[in-house]
Order: structure tokens, then C-alpha cells, then sequence
């Protein structure tokens, strides 16, 4: 049996099928729309594997805080349309706060662990892809934790409560009182979302990343044409800004740009009479380190009714 371009159109709108799915439902169906439909009803956890291998560099970070344990998370999806979906943000804030339970940065553990509506965070990833018709992945997530003190969330440009772009998470120490903790944390959260550490401490950088800067900073030394020895100090001094600009303690406070991060927590720490420990914390931008595809949606409909 023969079908049309609107044969195709009629498939896609009831299904909510990629065009492609539906134009070889109907191949395989002979152009049976009815059974199209259940062939691609048949084939809903299949099309979400086959999926998987989409790029998807859109969706949202999630942050949760229970007691003296926060944890952020990022869920990907491949355009920032499916983002905005209600299924999806629920999704995302309850694998977020399913994840609070979960021990380590374990995500295979996150994706086993019991979905609150029933099944495991994978089966319901799996119904999504599904139902919204759009690969989607559950990519990392981060735990902090104290004995005593707080842990801030903050959230720049949320899109809704605790979802956004750029999830940040701050890890304070301390037996001051919560609402002096909770103001510094923000306010350090800020300047986290804004600065962009790449460690807590100038000993946490990544070695590759300084190994990294030091040839850059070799070739630099070598072009001035100075004598070797002051081409070293010259290496140094480069290495010892790089990581002053990017561990979190040593980095300058935005608020007044001329205060380092831990004066910051130590004058904050002298101010309440306990000492406040800057322990730990999590900065998590949308899509870090995924390539995004760059897609032609014209030539992807020629290609479809090129057949």
C-alpha cells in the first residue's frame, strides 16, 4: 500500500515519532497508518536505545540540600525545547533529590536507584526518551557534605526552583550559627557561579592542566630571549597566577574584587566566633566538555523524502 508526505505528518503528530521512524514504520506496514502506529507503540523502548547515540548537550542542572548533604546533577537533552518541558524539569528535580540518597558520584548507582513514581531512574530516563521522542542522559553528579555546618545551593538564571544553567553547591564547616553560614555560602556561591575555580585549593588544580600552562609558559620565556635562570622564574611566576587565579581560596572575591576567598570565610569565621572551613564545593555549567552536533534541519527533510 501506497503512502504521502501526509501519510507521514499524520504518523508523526500521533505518535510523536522522529519523522525518519515513522517514514520506515510505514515502509515496514506497507502503508498501513494503524499499524505504523502500533509497530512504533511496539517499538517505544527500542526507538529511546537507538536514540542514545544523538548528541544531547541541552537539558538542566539540578541542585537538593537535605540537613548537612547537597548534590547537584545534570540531565542532558538535545535541544533546550525539551528542557523547558514539565515532564522533563520533573524528571530532573526528582532524580535530583533521588540522588541525595545515593552514596558517592555514582551515576550507574543513581540510574538503579528507585524512581519515587515507581521503577528505577533508568526505566523512567527510558519513558521519557519515549513519550518526548528526544535523547536524554542522565551525565554526572557531585555530593558534598559536612559533620557540622551547612551546605548552600545556589542556582544562576534558574528556569525553575533549584533547576537551571549553572548549579552551584558550597560545603561550609563551621558550629556557627546556619543563617551567618547560609549568607556567607550564598554570597561565596555567587562569586563560584561568576569565577569559574577550576579547584578548591592551588594543590587540587589538575596536573595536566598545570603541565599545560608551564609549556605555554616556556615558549613564552623562550621567545623574551632572556638568560635561563630568568626564564625559569619567569615559567614560575606564570604558573604561581595561574593557580592563584583559578583555586577557589586563593581567587579574588567578585563582591569587592581585592579580597581573596579564604580572608573572606576567615574574617566571616572571626565575626561569629567559630571558625568556618570552606570545605568543599560544586560548580556544574550545562554541556561542559560535550561537543555540541550542529544540525541542518532542511537537509535532514530532503533526506527523508529522498528516501
Amino acid at each position: 500500500m501506497a503512502y504521502t508526505a501526509a501519510d507521514v505528518k499524520n504518523l508523526r503528530e500521533r505518535t510523536g515519532a522522529g519523522m525518519m521512524d515513522c517514514k520506515k514504520a510505514l515502509d515496514e506496514s506497507n502503508g498501513d497508518l494503524e499499524a505504523a502506529v502500533d509497530a512504533l507503540r511496539a517499538k517505544g523502548l527500542a526507538a529511546a536505545a537507538k536514540k542514545s547515540s544523538r548528541t544531547a548537550a541541552e537539558g538542566l542542572v539540578g541542585v537538593a540540600v537535605s540537613g548537612t548533604k547537597g548534590v547537584a546533577v545534570e540531565v542532558n537533552s538535545e535541544t533546550d525545547f525539551v528542557a523547558k518541558n514539565e515532564q522533563f524539569q520533573d524528571f530532573v528535580r526528582n532524580t535530583t533529590e533521588v540522588a541525595l540518597g545515593v552514596s558517592g558520584d555514582d551515576i550507574e548507582a543513581l540510574k538503579a536507584a528507585s524512581y519515587p513514581t515507581g521503577g528505577t531512574v533508568a526505566e523512567a530516563l527510558t519513558n521519557n526518551v519515549a513519550t518526548i521522542g528526544e535523547n536524554q542522559q542522565v551525565r554526572r553528579m557531585k555530593t558534598v557534605e559536612v559533620a557540622n555546618g551547612v551546605v548552600v545551593p545556589y542556582m544562576h538564571n534558574a528556569a525553575a526552583p533549584n533547576l537551571g544553567k549553572i548549579g552551584v553547591l558550597v560545603a561550609l564547616e563551621s558550629e556557627a550559627p546556619a543563617d551567618v553560614l547560609e549568607a556567607l555560602g550564598k554570597q561565596i556561591a555567587m562569586h563560584i557561579a561568576a569565577a569559574f575555580p577550576l579547584a578548591l585549593t592551588a594543590d587540587d588544580l589538575d596536573a595536566e592542566l598545570i603541565e599545560r600552562e608551564r609549556k605555554i609558559a616556556q615558549e613564552k620565556a623562550a621567545e623574551s630571549g632572556k638568560p635561563e635562570n630568568v626564564q625559569q622564574k619567569m615559567v614560575e611566576g606564570a604558573i604561581a597566577k595561574y593557580a592563584k587565579e583559578n583555586a577557589l581560596l586563593s581567587q579574588v572575591f567578585v563582591m569587592d574584587n581585592k579580597t581573596p576567598i579564604q580572608q573572606v570565610v576567615d574574617a566571616a569565621g572571626k565575626e561569629a566566633g567559630s571558625k568556618i572551613v570552606l570545605k568543599d564545593y560544586v560548580r556544574f555549567q550545562l554541556g561542559e566538555g560535550i561537543e555540541k552536533e550542529e544540525s541542518d534541519f532542511a537537509a535532514e527533510v530532503a533526506a527523508a523524502v529522498a528516501g
